[in-house]
């Protein structure tokens, strides 16, 4: 029997009556499916944003950015940290999370639901074509219509994630956002947090041929007229967790295991500018709620026995994130104030914004600093003094305060890096792939040439070097 494409069909339906949602019980996601035989919009939003965070903190995506990023290293089995072939799928995004999605823009329950799932689908897109590069995007979630869809170009796909976020930016009206366990159905938080992700994506396309689209899409994210975007930590997108059936991810990195750690290159750095966001960002035991701190990072990169004899050497090495980081009702942040402000200052710096007297390099570079510390329990005060005597926020500052800042987001870190090119990271010592750098994309699953072969196989024709984890996506310019 011919094997179905997985990214063509629908993902776990939300059923039955979707009532009020609520936050402490992230609404009616755990209803019983056999009550009825029609999706409920609300639910479906509810579902798809409760299992968001994995893209920011634990699901492959992140949890390996974290690793090439040098974020995190491995503690027990060495793989991932090492360099072993990322041949990883993609289609689970397109059965699960885009496809709920998709439902509820077909159903059209009403605009703003719409414009909702159409900004989290661009989301999660742009999570998933700077893990692999070309992906399925025009022609994918359209069922049995088209169960092989091409691999749109990642150009192309960049330039339909800006269009489509700016079309839904400008088309919320005053219809309920339902189910919305995020920003409880408020227009100007997701008009703030779509525009927020545009900048984003412009300021990734910074070395490209599209740099003119990007800065005037930068431009258009950060006017006020067009609801601006998140400037202060209260805004973040974050996913809150009630605690129960529904944990933190952050809980569950050590929910009976211990296989990652903070990274020597990273508490090294913080060490280096006496950063007290270290304080935060490691932590002496894995027990949710623990206060010790911790800054011995890890060795990054290193064979099982060599990293086991260095944390049975050292029992209080760095688990990522402090305890009372991981609780079970703990949250996960996706899109920051500080990530925000940081890449305004370097849209400011590439001359894309001009400098006003509340807008330069300096100032967004001390806010954005300023907002990592409130977003880790620190003062806004103390973390524009700290950004002052790190010097002038050159790219190369600036960009080595988005990978800080962007802690934990090992997607995002990735991303910054091999954009950047900083901070400088030397590739693990026991590095098992053959070229020994550290892997720039994941490379496509078997299942992809196995099912779509024809479609997989003229992407692999537009990457330099084939299907290698060499291979740089369309923005990493060299």
């Amino acid at each position: 029997m011919k094997k179905i494409y997985l990214y063509t069909l629908a993902g776990a339906l939300i059923f039955s009556g979707a009532g009020c949602n609520k936050v402490k019980d992230f609404g009616d996601v755990n209803t019983n499916p056999g009550s009825t035989i029609t999706p409920i919009p609300s639910a479906l939003l509810s579902n798809v944003e409760a299992g968001l965070s994995g893209y920011a903190s634990t699901g492959t995506e992140a949890i390996s950015g974290g690793q090439y990023a040098q974020f995190f290293t491995e503690t027990q089995y060495s793989g991932t940290s090492l360099y072993n072939l990322p041949q990883n799928s993609f289609t689970g995004n397109y059965a699960g999370n885009l496809n709920n999605l998709q439902i509820i823009i077909n159903l059209a329950p009403n605009k703003n639901m719409v414009n909702v799932a159409k900004i989290l689908q661009q989301y999660i897109f742009w999570i998933v074509t700077d893990s692999w590069g070309d992906v399925p995007y025009s022609e994918a979630l359209k069922g049995a219509a088209n169960i092989l869809p091409k691999y749109d170009k990642q150009q192309d796909i960049y330039k339909g994630m800006l269009s489509t976020l700016t079309t839904a930016i400008n088309s919320f009206d005053s219809s309920p956002i339902s189910g919305d366990i995020i920003y409880s159905g408020d227009v100007a938080s997701w008009k703030r947090m779509a525009n927020s992700l545009k900048l984003l994506i412009a300021v990734q396309m910074s070395k490209t041929t599209e740099a003119s689209a990007a800065s005037a899409a930068a431009k258009e994210a950060i006017a006020v007229a067009g609801g601006g975007v998140i400037t202060s930590t209260d805004q973040n997108f974050t996913v809150k967790y009630p605690g129960g059936v529904y944990k933190s991810p952050w809980w569950n990195l050590y929910n009976g295991r211990k296989d990652f750690a903070e990274s020597k290159t990273l508490t090294d750095y913080t060490a280096s500018t006496s950063d007290p966001r270290q304080a935060a960002f490691g932590g002496e035991s894995e027990q949710a709620g623990n206060l010790n701190t911790s800054s011995i990072g890890v060795p990054y990169g290193l064979v099982r026995l060599s990293v086991t004899a260095f944390t049975d050497a050292n029992p209080k090495w760095a688990r990522v994130l402090r305890g009372d980081f991981r609780l079970e009702n703990g949250s996960v942040t996706l899109i920051t104030a500080a990530e925000v402000w940081l890449a305004r200052a370097e849209a400011v710096n590439l001359g894309w914004i001009t400098p006003t007297a509340d807008e330069t390099v300096a100032k967004d570079f001390q806010n954005g600093i300023g907002e990592s510390f409130v977003q880790w329990g620190l003062t806004s005060a103390a973390g524009k003094t700290f950004a002052q005597g790190l010097g002038t926020p050159d790219i190369k500052l600036i960009s080595t305060q988005r990978w800080v800042a962007s802690y934990p987001d090992g997607h995002l870190a990735w991303d910054i890096w091999r954009k950047s090119g900083f901070p400088v990271l030397t590739p693990a010592p026991d590095a098992t792939n053959s070229s020994k750098q550290i892997v720039r994309r994941f490379t496509y699953a078997p299942s992809e040439y196995n099912t779509n072969g024809k479609n997989v196989a003229a992407a692999v024709a537009n990457l330099d070097g084939g299907d290698t984890q060499d291979a740089r996506v369309w923005w990493d310019v060299k």
